[in-house]
């Protein structure tokens, strides 16, 4: 074991470090005219869409000493602030540099957004009008021309509200004019149970810059009186088969359409059982408003059911996609779906491995940890995430491990129409971390600190004291589940990291198996392995690569290796260096990758290996351990030297 590398990676807070101001191309060029104007949900999309990125009032303002949000009411609109601080470019926190703001959100703060409503056309006196959120961290409450509209909490999940009847409006009904939108915003950060991933207060070494407030795509689009609420896809394992449920907010006839299949049905009187999971109201959505009153408008739903006699199948060397057509009366959506599925079987010699349609398929995997220079969560355009992927690709990964952060819905496209799988992890949350206990031991001796019960007699040692973080976690992943079931690439849930928060592991595998029984589950990253899911999942910086076969009757993958760090001048955020082993030239980083990964890693994909998980895409502030620079600008590796 490198145990002088390992205790030299030990992260320490370095809050009051000065951070370069490093750009990216695409922040360097952005226009703050036409930011990130892109369609937000491609696998739900519709004609109306009316963008509201682009510059809003803000304000930072300190919370009243006597400020309770769970008793909030209305009257607070009137503590909206008359006169606002100036502009931010609303999707970017004001922590990042394109916000034009870079003031910190604390926890004793209100963030205050405010702007006018464009314009809003009615096409039929019924239609109505739906204002989503891509994601607002952590808790924002909602008002339009003064009133409360409503409430959403957490801080990565999209939210939709029906704004029709706050709106002003003309006499005719038709014309909505000089509306106001205001968002009030408090963020814990770090200091709380909730869930935040990376973020923290204090910055420092694998930890990084928190960020607030609106950090994706805001919108409105008009629907028809009856509308199309959901869609869950689900191909099945034969390869053949196809599922599709809608629901709908009122009764109707619905059309599924795609090439060589149309089908035409009105509600079911039997719901499928599946589609019980589609019911719940608390769950965030970006297609339909929260807090439906499912009593007086209960949805109806229609189940689908294809057979494809030769499917085009999916996969990172042909990611086929089929177009999907799916009508309701005056509403169409246009959506997509891949015939694929993932699995966890014994192959011929009797060892358990991932598989792609049923066949072993080796997972060369890379963290990715979704932060930017200059946008922190919010990457600077499109062309930004397509960037990180398609190099990745081009360095021969096939699968990206989405680390403890949930992606804008564009990323996943991306991965899903250029061929990269994803291993989806769900947002760490919890109290401060007892990083001794949970990290440093575990790493340095896993045999020995990384086998500790996640059960109640040990819920404070993993933070995780509070029953209603508890509770409001296993919200999070439900929600998580719920909001990116559809889509084609996401093979695996990952559900906690390194103990980070972890509680009940084994119960929330049944409860994630239940929501998804298409899907794998990596149970535990790292350590504190609970026995379930279907990956023994482990982590290793600083020992010799080994292989653990059918632990369990599961697949053994490294979901965490690597990290080997270099420094590059004028393209890192600090001159500091953070990493698990350090190289002083691009040249000496090259020759320890090619080594680490041809000659320690590959063999032991004959032995067992189901996959493993490099770290990481990019530098992270001082983190300089990645694959390419914090501001993308160079690619440390050469992709030949792997091939």
């Amino acid at each position: 074991m490198d145990l002088i590398d390992a205790i030299k990676s030990i992260d320490k807070p370095h809050e009051d470090d000065v951070l370069n101001r490093l750009y990216t191309p695409w922040g360097e060029s952005l226009n703050p005219d036409n930011v990130l104007k892109e369609y937000p949900r491609p696998q739900f999309v519709r004609d109306s869409y009316i963008n509201l990125n682009g510059h809003w009032d803000y304000s930072i303002i300190s919370k009243p000493a006597d400020f309770d949000n769970d008793s909030l009411n209305a009257t607070f609109s009137d503590e909206i602030p008359a006169e606002m601080d100036g502009l931010i470019l609303v999707p970017f926190s004001p922590e990042a540099m394109l916000s034009g703001v870079e003031r910190r959100l604390n926890p004793e703060d209100f963030l205050w957004y405010k702007r006018d409503i464009p314009a809003l056309n009615r096409t039929t006196d019924a239609s109505r009008f739906l204002l989503h959120f891509g994601a607002v961290d952590q808790v924002a409450d909602v008002y339009v021309n003064g009133r409360l509209v409503g409430s959403h909490s957490g801080g990565y999940l999209p939210f939709t509200f029906d704004i029709t009847d706050f709106l002003n409006y003309d006499d005719g009904k038709r014309a909505f004019e000089g509306n106001t939108l205001s968002l009030r915003v408090t963020d814990s950060s770090d200091s709380s149970y909730h869930s935040r991933g990376k973020q923290t207060l204090h910055r420092g070494g694998m930890y990084y810059t928190c960020q607030s407030g609106i950090w994706q795509t805001v919108w409105i689009e008009e629907v028809p009186e009856t509308y199309i609420r959901q869609l869950r896809i689900t191909p099945g394992s034969d390869l053949k088969s196809l599922s599709i449920i809608v629901s709908t907010n009122k009764p109707s006839t619905v059309t599924v359409k795609f090439p060589g299949h149309e089908m035409v049905k009105s509600p079911d009187d039997s719901v499928p059982q599946e589609a019980e999971l589609l019911v719940d109201s608390s769950f965030s959505s970006d297609t339909y408003p929260l807090d439906s009153d499912l009593a007086e408008h209960h949805p109806s739903y229609y189940h689908f059911e294809f057979t494809i006699d030769e499917p085009h199948l999916w996969s990172p060397e042909d990611p086929y996609l089929y177009p999907l057509h799916i009508t309701c009366g005056e509403d169409h959506v246009q959506s997509y779906f891949a015939m694929r599925f993932y699995s966890v079987d014994m192959d011929k010699d009797g060892i358990y491995r991932f598989c792609l349609n049923h066949e072993p398929y080796f997972l060369m995997g890379v963290l990715d940890q979704g932060y930017w220079p200059d946008g922190l969560y919010t990457a600077p355009s499109d062309e930004a995430l397509m960037f990180d992927i398609k190099e990745m690709k081009r360095l021969g990964f096939n699968m990206m491990r989405k680390h403890i952060k949930v992606e804008s819905a564009r990323w996943y496209y991306h991965c899903d129409r250029l061929g990269m799988i994803v291993w989806q992890d769900m947002v760490s949350g919890g109290s401060s971390y007892a990083k001794p206990v949970v990290s440093y031991l575990p790493t340095l001796f896993p045999k020995v600190f990384g086998r500790m019960s996640d059960g109640p007699s040990h819920y404070k040692t993993f933070s995780r004291g509070s029953a209603e973080g508890r509770s409001e976690w296993l919200r999070e992943m439900q929600n998580t589940i719920h909001y990116l079931y559809n889509v084609p690439s996401i093979a695996t849930w990952c559900l906690f990291n390194e103990g980070w928060g972890q509680f009940n592991a084994a119960g929330a595998t049944i409860l994630a198996k239940e929501l998804d029984p298409t899907r794998p589950i990596d149970q535990a990253s790292g350590w504190f392995d609970e026995g379930s899911g279907h990956f023994r999942s482990v982590h290793n910086y600083f020992r010799p690569l080994t292989v653990e076969v059918n632990s369990n009757n599961r697949a053994f993958v490294i979901s965490e290796y690597g990290g080997l760090a270099c420094h590059v001048d004028g393209h890192s955020s600090v001159d500091r260096i953070y990493g698990y082993k350090k190289y002083d030239t691009l040249d000496e980083l090259g020759v320890a990758y090619y080594n680490l990964i041809n000659g320690d890693m590959k063999p032991l994909i004959a032995k067992g290996l189901s996959g493993a998980v490099y770290t990481q895409v990019s530098d992270v502030e001082e983190e300089v351990n990645g694959l390419m620079t914090y501001d993308r600008r160079i690619t440390k590796i050469n992709p030949d030297i792997v091939k």
